[in-house]
C-alpha cells in the first residue's frame, strides 16, 4: 500500500512540473509576440516625396517612402508596395529579401511609378510588411493632369523695319498644380538677329507666368520660332511660339524732313544751306549731311555733323560742293538710333531752267519727303537776274536759289507793304494837320 501511495506521489509531481513548463513556455511565446508588435508599432513613415508633384498621363515619376524607428530594437521589413490601379511600379523586383531598420534610424523606399489616366487626384496605400508583427500601411496622394504650358509672344512692335532692333517679348504660362522646370526658350529664323540666342529659367511655379525679353533685327521677311524645352520632373516636354517677321515702316523712326534750301555759288564751288526737321517720335543720333554724286563735296563743308536731332526740333546745315549739272543734286542724310543702328535717306535737289516758263525744282528722298518750287535771286552782274529763269554758271558774284521757302527772300517781297505803311502815315499825318494845312493855304 505504500508503494502505491509513493508512486502516485511522484506521478503526481510530473504532472504539476510540465504544466508549469508548459505554462512557463505559453508565457514566453506570448511575451516574444508582444515584444514585437511594440517593436513595429514604434515604425512610421516620416517622409514622402513625390516627383514631379503634378503626372502628366502615361508619365513616370518617382515615389520615395522614408521610414523612422524611433524604437530601441530593429525591425524586419518586406514587400513594400504601393496598391492602386492608377499607380503602377515599374521596378517590383528591387525589394525581394527581408531589410532590418535598426533602433534610431531610417530606411528609405524609392518606387518608379507611371500614371495612368484620366486627369483627378489619387489615393494609393504604401504598404511594407513587418516581421513577425503585421504591416504597416499609409495612404499617398497623386494628381494626373493633362493641361500644357502655354506660350505666347506678349509684346512686339506693331510693324517691323529692316535692319531695326525691337523688343519681342515671349510670355510663358504654367497653368498647372506644380512647377516646372529646366525651361530653354531657343529662337530661329534665317535672315534675321536675336540676341540672347538662348534663355534658361531654373523653373516656374504652378498658376503663374515669366516673361522673357528678346532683342529682334530683321533683315528680310522671315518667319521667327520660339522652340520652350522643359522638364517635369525628369520628363521632356517641349513646344513652340511662330512669329512671322513681315517687314514695314517703322512708325516711330526719326523722319528727316528738308526745308529752306538756298543753292549759292561761289567761285567755282556751290553752297548749300538749309534746315532739316525730325518729323519722327525719336531721336536721331549722330547725323551728318553731306552730297552724294554727280556732285562732289568739297572743303570747307564737305560734310556737316548735325550730331543729335531730337524728334520735332531742326537744325541748319551747309555743305560745300562742285557739279557739272545742277540737275540733280543728291542731299545724303544718315544718322542712328539709339540701339546703333545705322540709317540714311537721300533727298534729290532737281533743278531745271526751261526759258520764258521760269525756273522750278523738287527735293524728293526715300523718307520725309518733300517738293516745291524754286526761286532764283542772284547778286552781281554775272549771272544775273532775269524773267525767265536762271543763266551763267558758278562766278564771282554767285546766284541763290531758294527752296521752300527761303531765309532771305529779298526786301523786294516787302515793297508793297512798305509803300502801303508809308500812304497810310502820310494819311493820318494829313488827317491831323488838316486844319493847320487850310490855314496857310487861306494865307497864301
Amino acid at each position: 500500500m505504500k508503494k502505491i501511495t509513493g508512486l502516485f506521489s511522484i506521478l503526481l509531481l510530473l504532472l504539476l512540473a510540465a504544466t508549469a513548463s508548459a505554462a512557463t513556455t505559453t508565457t514566453t511565446s506570448d511575451s516574444t509576440s508582444t515584444t514585437a508588435q511594440d517593436a513595429a508599432s514604434l515604425v512610421y513613415v516620416s517622409s514622402v516625396k513625390i516627383d514631379p508633384e503634378v503626372f502628366y498621363p502615361y508619365e513616370q515619376g518617382t515615389i520615395t517612402v522614408t521610414l523612422t524607428n524611433t524604437g530601441t530594437s530593429s525591425v524586419g521589413l518586406s514587400n513594400p508596395d504601393i496598391l492602386s490601379d492608377k499607380i503602377h511600379i515599374m521596378n517590383k523586383d528591387s525589394w525581394s529579401t527581408t531589410n532590418f531598420i535598426g533602433a534610431g534610424s531610417t530606411m528609405t523606399y524609392s518606387f518608379l511609378v507611371k500614371a495612368d489616366p484620366p486627369d483627378g487626384t489619387y489615393f494609393p496605400l504604401f504598404s511594407v510588411g513587418t516581421q513577425d508583427a503585421g504591416s504597416i500601411h499609409y495612404p499617398l496622394m497623386i494628381k494626373v493632369d493633362s493641361a500644357d504650358i502655354k506660350a505666347s509672344i506678349s509684346q512686339k512692335p506693331d510693324s517691323f523695319a529692316l535692319s531695326t532692333k525691337d523688343t519681342v517679348n515671349v510670355s510663358i504660362i504654367n497653368p498647372r498644380g506644380a512647377a516646372i522646370k529646366n525651361i530653354i526658350i531657343t529662337p530661329t529664323g534665317q535672315g534675321i538677329d536675336v540676341n540672347p540666342s538662348q534663355k534658361y529659367v531654373s523653373s516656374l511655379n504652378g498658376q503663374s507666368s515669366v516673361e522673357i525679353p528678346f532683342s529682334v533685327t530683321p533683315n528680310q521677311d522671315t518667319t521667327l520660332t520660339f522652340h520652350i524645352s522643359y522638364q517635369n520632373g525628369d520628363n521632356d516636354h517641349s513646344t513652340e511660339v511662330i512669329l512671322p517677321i513681315i517687314l514695314g515702316d517703322n512708325k516711330k523712326a526719326a523722319i528727316p524732313i528738308v526745308n529752306n534750301v538756298e543753292l549759292a555759288s561761289s567761285g567755282t564751288s556751290y553752297t548749300l544751306t538749309g534746315d532739316i526737321n525730325n518729323a519722327g517720335l525719336t531721336d536721331a543720333k549722330s547725323m551728318v549731311v553731306t552730297v552724294g554724286s554727280p556732285a562732289q563735296a568739297v572743303e570747307p563743308y564737305a560734310q556737316y555733323a548735325i550730331g543729335s536731332l531730337a524728334a520735332d526740333d531742326f537744325s541748319s546745315f551747309e555743305i560745300t560742293f562742285t557739279a557739272n549739272d545742277l540737275s540733280s543734286v543728291p542731299l545724303i542724310i544718315t544718322w542712328k538710333d539709339k540701339d546703333g543702328n545705322s540709317f540714311s535717306s537721300t533727298k534729290n535737289l532737281n533743278l531745271r531752267t526751261n526759258a520764258g516758263l521760269g525756273t522750278t525744282g523738287t527735293v524728293s528722298g526715300s523718307s520725309g519727303s518733300s517738293s516745291g518750287s524754286v526761286t532764283p535771286v542772284t547778286t552781281g552782274s554775272s549771272p544775273t537776274r532775269t524773267s525767265s529763269g536762271f543763266s551763267g554758271g558758278p562766278q564771282g558774284g554767285g546766284g541763290i536759289f531758294t527752296f521752300g521757302g527761303t531765309k532771305s527772300g529779298g526786301i523786294s517781297s516787302f515793297y508793297p507793304v512798305i509803300a502801303a505803311g508809308i500812304i497810310i502815315i502820310a494819311g493820318i499825318v494829313l488827317w491831323m494837320k488838316r486844319k493847320w494845312i487850310a490855314a496857310k493855304l487861306k494865307k497864301h
